[in-house]
């Protein structure tokens, strides 16, 4: 097939030229990730019509980038743990492994704790592969620990590790769900969730 040009002889532009976003594009996709995390950290069901206005854009600017509700939850997603995983990657995991596993739930707390109902959200929005990848990352990190502990004596051994990694995950999201319900206080639940699981690991 021919290629088709201008008059002046540039190759003509159709719908299947490839082109970058412009500054203004991105700058509205960044905006609506920014107020999705917002949002949903407070209220799970936080709706596409309220980020769109949290974004300062219209609703069909929002459904120009982020064709479902799903779509924009995976770049949400995406974005925490990216974020997560630098400030994560920062932390000092080495010596003792109970006290650098207090270190690691506690940072971990801080982080689940500022996404908040975004893991409720996600976990409404988001396929059983997906929300697996969610957690696959923490998840790594941990089950390194709970191996170089288990190795050392510093952990029981007489229960699976995954079920380990489970139990610390679920002991994570039932502290972010117990602070969002008003069960128990911000500032108690790092604590709640440290000491909570080294001794299940005991």
């Amino acid at each position: 097939m021919a290629e088709v040009r201008t008059k002046s002889g540039e190759p003509a532009k159709t719908a299947e030229t490839k082109r970058p976003k412009r500054a203004d594009a991105l700058r509205n996709i960044e905006a609506i990730i920014d107020a999705a995390t917002r949002m949903l950290a407070v209220d799970a069901d936080a709706s596409l019509n309220d980020i769109a206005k949290g974004a300062g854009v219209g609703r069909i600017t929002l459904y120009g980038h982020f064709d479902s509700r799903a779509a924009l939850l995976r770049a949400v997603a995406d974005r925490a743990i990216a974020q997560s995983d630098r400030q994560l990657a920062t932390l000092d995991l080495e010596g003792d492994p109970r006290a650098a596993l207090a270190r690691l739930l506690e940072a971990s707390w801080e982080l689940t704790h500022r996404y908040g109902a975004l893991v409720i959200a996600a976990s409404q929005a988001l396929s059983p592969e997906q929300l697996q990848r969610v957690h696959d990352e923490p998840a790594a990190r941990v089950r390194a620990l709970l191996e170089r502990g288990r190795a050392a004596g510093a952990f029981r051994d007489d229960t699976p590790i995954e079920w380990q990694v489970t139990v610390i995950q679920a002991i994570l999201h039932g502290a972010s769900t117990a602070v969002y319900r008003g069960e128990i206080a911000a500032e108690d639940a790092p604590g709640l969730v440290r000491d909570t699981a080294l001794a299940a690991l005991r």
